[in-house]
């Protein structure tokens, strides 16, 4: 397959049908359930997929109807989204750690009477949040007082797919497909109106991003909610297009012995994860003996000079290949022995991090974006990664750096604008182009380095603008230090909340932010700090990709920031 193929599907539901009519015996999803990993093939899917597009018309599901979908990752997720597209309606994936005020909020802004839920607390919480008219539920449980249809039932029609895949095939690229709700790290969360062409747009320029690996029958673990832009695109409509088997995990806690279950080829990964995995695994090498740490630190290290393309003389090269198989291979035998390469992004990932997974021999394709551009921007890709930078544009996307160094981004990917809000939508869009917020520096070769979010610069009292991102990442990248958020707009200098890694304490933490502060310039340095608890998805300081909610945590610890002078 070639790039352009996607140009011959005018919409996602018809890029669906066309691989289900073309593979109807490939695998294509495997979830978890009764105790066991269940196939679904692409032909199942298919049948499937038509069966709800049937039912959801016949229960009064209309073209342009906003319908949220409320689930874990789970083959129903994909099967439910493509019979919504198929029909024309618009599915607005919403996460489940939302509360009752966050599905609130949703409902009302988009206007949505119908929900398709998995679980009976699911589905009771969406029913408490508003007004609806239908609920489906995934797993065929009633809501008291809502009009419930349940899932078996719906996709039990026995028909092929034809006729649906047929009507589907007159949707235009320019349709609305999805609306997908920002994460509200700086406010209440804003809904992202997300035509066809934007995903397929993104969907081209990942094929060539992801062209040197030569893809064939690989296994993707899919744990990243599909609620957020960055697995959307890539785990439920790019890398399945490629024929590539979608594995959900059964969740975060369970991510480490489904690895080792499915042993996946491929991944897509945010920073947050990295840094854990990396943490832990330097806590279990400080428990080794010295000898055993030196190893460990060399294979990094030679690891790290042979794929970031540096020489290496004939005595390293040949203790590389005796630390490949005494440490590198045992240690990514954790991740299943297989992976291949993962994507990261979603925010900041350290040079120290990346690195260290280098260095073990796994290949990171670091990227950029945002849910108003499809997600994907720019990423580095296998053979041509440079640390420290988000790679290189898409194919089909331009880049250009305003006056003040914002970013700016034009083409297909870009969004409709946020829905109901033409006010903001004509605040990022100027004459096509998309202004992203975000600060950055674009070198000679075409490589993106993000520097900042324009709206996180801190001003501190004396005029100087200094960016917390960067401070954040190298509190992090220390293995003491779990998580950081550095304050100061409008004082003298700057504070930070710190939690402390598991078995660190309070001297371990001030021993490293001192020396962070050597690598810092005199504005940069954190002057006073405080440990509190960790941020949490479940305290409303993380979104559900672990990025940092800064004003709720501002909100959270406000005492605790007055006592720093924050």
């Amino acid at each position: 397959m070639a790039a352009e193929a996607y140009g011959a599907w005018p919409n996602l539901a018809a890029m669906m049908f066309a691989r289900a009519r073309a593979w109807p015996d490939r695998p294509m999803l495997r979830g978890f359930r009764d105790g066991a990993w269940q196939r679904i093939t692409w032909g199942e899917f298919g049948r499937l997929a038509a069966a709800a597009a049937r039912g959801l018309r016949a229960a009064g599901v209309a073209a342009g109807d906003r319908v949220l979908i409320v689930s874990e990752n789970r083959p129903e997720y994909p099967i439910a989204e493509v019979a919504l597209l198929a029909i024309r309606a618009v599915p607005v994936p919403t996460y489940v750690t939302n509360t009752v005020e966050d599905h609130a909020h949703v409902l009302r802004d988009c206007g949505a009477t119908v929900a398709i839920c998995s679980t009976p607390a699911l589905a009771a919480r969406v029913a408490a949040a508003g007004r609806l008219d239908l609920i489906v539920t995934l797993d065929d449980s009633d809501v008291p007082g809502v009009r419930s249809l349940h899932w078996s039932p719906l996709v039990r029609d026995p028909r092929p797919f034809d006729d649906i895949a047929a009507e589907a095939a007159d949707i235009p690229e320019g349709a609305l497909a999805c609306i997908i709700y920002t994460s509200g790290t700086g406010g209440a969360p804003r809904g992202v109106m997300l035509p066809h062409r934007a995903v397929l747009s993104n969907c081209r320029g990942a094929f060539e991003l992801v062209r040197p690996l030569r893809l064939h029958n690989e296994v993707y673990l899919s744990f990243l909610p599909i609620s957020h832009a960055y697995e959307h695109t890539a785990g439920q409509f790019f890398l399945v297009s490629l024929g590539t088997e979608i594995v959900y995990a059964r969740g975060v806690e369970h991510l480490a012995a489904d690895m080792l279950a499915v042993r996946p080829t491929i991944m897509t990964i945010v920073p947050r994860v990295l840094e854990v995995i990396r943490s832990r695994v330097l806590a279990n090498v400080a428990r080794e003996k010295r000898w055993r740490q030196a190893l460990f630190h060399r294979a990094v290290e030679l690891g790290r000079k042979r794929m970031e393309g540096e020489r290496l003389s004939w005595t390293e090269r040949l203790l590389d290949g005796l630390l490949e198989r005494l440490v590198r291979r045992k240690v990514r035998a954790r991740f299943g022995g297989r992976l291949r390469a993962a994507m990261s992004g979603g925010a900041r990932l350290e040079p120290e991090v990346w690195r260290f997974f280098l260095g073990l021999g796994i290949e990171l394709m670091q990227g950029y974006g945002q849910t108003e551009a499809g997600p994907v921007i720019s990423a580095n890709t296998t053979g041509a990664t440079r640390v420290g930078t988000v790679g290189r544009p898409l194919r089909g996307v331009e880049v250009r750096m305003a006056a003040d160094g914002e970013i700016c981004v034009r083409g297909g990917l870009v969004m409709d604008g946020y829905w109901g809000r033409p006010t903001d939508t004509e605040a990022v869009i100027r004459d096509g182009w998309l202004h992203t917020g975000d600060i950055g520096v674009l070198d000679a070769d075409g490589y993106l380095t993000i520097t900042d979010r324009k709206r996180d610069m801190i001003v501190l009292s004396g005029g100087e603008n200094v960016s917390p991102a960067r401070i954040e990442g190298l509190l992090v990248a220390q293995p003491p230090i779990a998580q950081a958020m550095v304050f100061g707009e409008g004082r003298p200098g700057l504070s930070a909340l710190l939690v402390a890694a598991e078995g660190f304490d309070d001297l371990a933490v001030a021993a490293v932010v001192t020396d962070v502060n050597k690598r810092l310039s005199v504005t940069e340095r954190i002057r006073r700090h405080a440990l509190v608890p960790p941020f949490t998805i479940e305290a409303g300081t993380l979104t559900a990709t672990q990025k940092v909610r800064r004003h709720v945590v501002m909100d959270h610890h406000r005492q605790v920031l007055e006592t720093l002078g924050a």
